[in-house]
């Protein structure tokens, strides 16, 4: 099999070189979104054929087959159809012309230097990578959205949990000299707004807040104000400790009450997928007050009966 992967922009007729043009004009079967055929279609052959590529993909793929001309935004290889094409077909060879891809086009819009820019792709996956970036306090994020995770979601997400010394910067419809729309604004305004898919953005900003190492119990809100109730600081720093966290990707933690050995574990280690569970129902509240509080999304917490709950 061979592919050549070609990136183009959203402008209504986007700018081909002459040697893509060239191989377009001999090929014959072509590949892409719907959006980018309402791009490309005036440049294919004349009774070429077209694959659409949608869901499932080993459905498309079953239909790839010798040489294919495949269409893809910016830069294929930027959370791209390049990648997936080396992960399902690893000897197929690719010839590549990518684009800038769209936060590369938000960054020189703004005229504002990327190369200290932590990517963070929220298209069609979870929020662990961009809470991570935020307990990890980067400066400046570059974030690809969909029609769920939206600049107004991703807004409130940072405002729940205290990350408000941000500004954001959303690009809509980027390429498309017609609609192509670039503005700046306080997290509490993205959240009152609405924006044209597709977009992107780049957050610029600080937390001034400590990264705790060890969090004193004081400063928790406790159950039912019992400072008993909870794991000290060292024993918890002691378990997180043996437990080689760096190595792991998953911790359970069982009975967490105010939820302080899986903050300091997220905090500590924000790579980890938290999964916390307690039989108390109250303590549900404790988890998400002490979350906002100490900056720590991303804890998936389960209230019930552990062994119910693990079933």
């Amino acid at each position: 099999m061979k592919f050549y992967v070609i990136g183009i922009s959203d402008a209504p007729r986007p700018y081909l070189p002459p040697e893509v043009i060239s191989i377009i004009c001999k090929g014959r079967v072509f590949s892409g979104g719907k959006r980018h055929y309402g791009l490309v279609a005036p440049y294919l052959p004349e009774g070429s054929k077209w694959i659409e590529i949608t869901t499932p993909l080993d459905a498309v793929f079953e239909q790839y087959h010798d040489e294919v001309i495949v269409f893809a935004s910016g830069d294929p290889l930027f959370f791209g159809f390049a990648n997936t094409i080396k992960r399902k077909m690893p000897n197929a060879e690719i010839v590549l012309f990518p684009s800038f891809n769209s936060l590369q086009l938000l960054a020189h819009r703004l005229v504002m230097p990327y190369n200290d820019m932590r990517i963070v792709s929220l298209t069609g996956r979870p929020w662990p990578e961009f809470d991570r970036a935020l307990i990890e306090r980067a400066g400046k994020i570059g974030v690809l959205t969909d029609h769920e995770h939206t600049p107004s979601a991703i807004a409130q997400r940072m405002l729940d949990y205290g990350y408000n010394r941000y500004q954001m910067h959303v690009g809509e419809h980027l390429g498309n000299p017609k609609e192509e729309r670039i503005s700046t604004m306080t997290l509490e305004e993205a959240t009152e707004r609405d924006f044209d898919y597709p977009n992107c953005l780049i957050l610029v900003g600080n937390d001034p807040r400590p990264r705790y190492f060890g969090i004193p119990e004081s400063e928790f809100a406790l159950l039912d104000g019992r400072e008993k109730m909870i794991t000290k600081a060292p024993i918890r720093l002691l378990t997180l400790q043996a437990l080689e966290l760096p190595e792991k990707s998953v911790l359970w933690d069982i009975g967490f009450c105010t939820g302080s050995v899986s903050i300091e574990a997220r905090l500590q280690f924000p790579h980890l997928y938290v999964e916390a569970f307690e039989i108390r129902p109250e303590c549900e509240a404790l988890m998400l007050e002490n979350s906002q509080r100490f900056g720590v999304p991303g804890i998936n917490y389960h209230i019930g009966d552990f062994l119910e709950t693990t079933t």
